[in-house]
């Protein structure tokens, strides 16, 4: 008897790619500001520096220029944090005025995935822009 084959026929990217994954699916046309709190000589705060770095990249800024990113440098051992608050049309539509995430114990890429569940699900889906059509464009549609 032989054993069935129960595993990936190759190996994952690792956790930069998941990384890199995530960080394309950021949307941030449902916020409004970005807060990012943390205590540099706490423990566990290396992932959400990280997050903060990634975050203020130019790629997602670019996802929604009017969206404040603000960082909060404290020195009173809390635990780190990430406060995403909404505009006040997602808001009302969504019933929450702002997430919270308590980032003590979780790494850059569960973080990323929680932003990516909770707000960017929330942004408004941009309708698709119809092209303009030339004259030869035309006539082969309707030769066609």
């Amino acid at each position: 008897m032989s054993i069935p084959f129960s595993g990936t026929l190759r190996r994952s990217g690792g956790v930069v790619s998941a990384i890199g994954k995530q960080l394309k699916g950021v949307n941030l046309k449902a916020a409004k500001r970005i807060t990012v709190k943390f205590d540099p000589f706490g423990d566990n705060v290396t992932h959400t520096r990280n997050f903060l770095h990634y975050i203020s990249s130019s790629k997602v800024a670019l996802s929604n220029p009017n969206c404040a990113l603000k960082t909060e440098v404290v020195c009173d051992r809390s635990e780190p944090t990430v406060d995403v608050t909404l505009l006040p049309s997602i808001a009302e539509t969504a019933k929450i005025k702002n997430v919270t995430i308590k980032s003590g114990n979780l790494t850059c890429l569960e973080i990323l995935q929680l932003l990516n569940k909770h707000v960017s699900s929330l942004a408004p889906v941009e309708q698709p822009v119809s092209t303009l059509q030339t004259k030869t464009e035309k006539k082969k549609t309707k030769k066609k």
